[in-house]
């Protein structure tokens, strides 16, 4: 499966007293670049959602942000935990017992007491988990919806791919007679220069040129490279700097190629080369 980096989810889970929403959005990156941006209550789980989020994405700059709305209609309220604070009580009269001496609590620390006060708001490990859950889900819409752009990102290449392999197999038969109608032009200029080209020297030096702008090389290079291309696609999988180094090597190729022309026929070929694999290179960047 192809994976573009670019993608979207967003989810929205009710709790007692409010409401979360958690977005998850990403654009191609180099490396995997994650920025969370988090409520106060959730920021202690901050490590489990980068891992979470590491754990499913390798690359992209990815940006994860999670919000809590409390609802006006459910606001906080505060109960005394009336069976807690009479044990509590109790203990500290037991305590005033074997020390007589030891202050006795105030008000103000019997309310600030752990559980002597109980709210309607949800428990800051329940909150947290319900983050980590719904992280789980959106990062499952997340990856699908990846999966779905890398499905067309992936139909694109096999196009151009097809495109090149088009030009090559129309260009390659051509070779010998282009090569040797250059070679006859270069012949007859060479033969009214100098009245004649049948000296040894001259014949070795044309054998030699002819292997420089020879052609076949690069040709064959670039079909196997798309060949590569190709295999890469249907293995799937984290390919994106893989296809992008297969990018540098046909470019390189297609510009010898042009380079080495003699004709307008392969000068041609070439410049149509290099538009499709800088069209190819463009849409790679998208790719995981």
């Amino acid at each position: 499966m192809i994976l573009s980096m670019t993608g979207f989810a967003s989810i929205s889970r009710d709790f007692p007293g409010g409401l979360l929403s958690l977005e998850v959005r990403a654009v191609n990156h180099r490396y995997l670049d994650v920025q969370m941006r988090l409520p106060e209550e959730l920021r202690i789980i901050e490590p489990q959602l980068r891992e979470m989020v590491a754990s499913r994405v390798s690359r992209g700059k990815l940006e994860c942000r999670v919000g809590l709305n409390q609802l006006e209609a459910d606001n906080p309220t505060l109960e005394l935990n009336a069976d807690f604070l009479a044990s509590l009580l109790q203990v500290a009269a037991q305590v005033e017992q074997q020390a007589p001496q030891a202050k006795g609590l105030s008000v103000g620390e019997l309310l600030r007491w752990p559980g002597i006060l109980k709210t309607n708001t949800l428990a800051p490990e329940v909150l947290q988990q319900l983050c980590l859950q719904s992280l789980t889900t959106a990062l499952e819409d997340f990856n699908a919806s990846r999966a779905r752009e890398g499905e067309k990102l992936k139909q694109i290449l096999h196009d151009r791919v097809t495109a090149m392999e088009g030009i090559i197999s129309t260009i390659k038969p051509k070779l010998p007679l282009i090569l040797d109608a250059y070679m006859s032009k270069l012949s007859s200029r060479l033969q009214d220069a100098l009245g004649n080209v049948e000296d040894d020297r001259i014949k070795q030096e044309f054998a030699l040129f002819a292997q420089k702008i020879d052609v076949d090389e690069e040709l064959s290079r670039l079909t196997t490279h798309l060949s590569e291309v190709k295999r890469i696609l249907k293995a799937g999988g984290q390919t994106g700097k893989r296809l992008d180094f297969l990018m540098q090597e046909l470019n390189r190729e297609a510009n010898t190629l042009g380079s080495k022309s003699v004709s307008t026929e392969t000068t041609q070929a070439s410049v149509e080369l290099k538009v499709l694999i800088e069209q190819m290179r463009e849409q790679i960047q998208n790719i995981e």
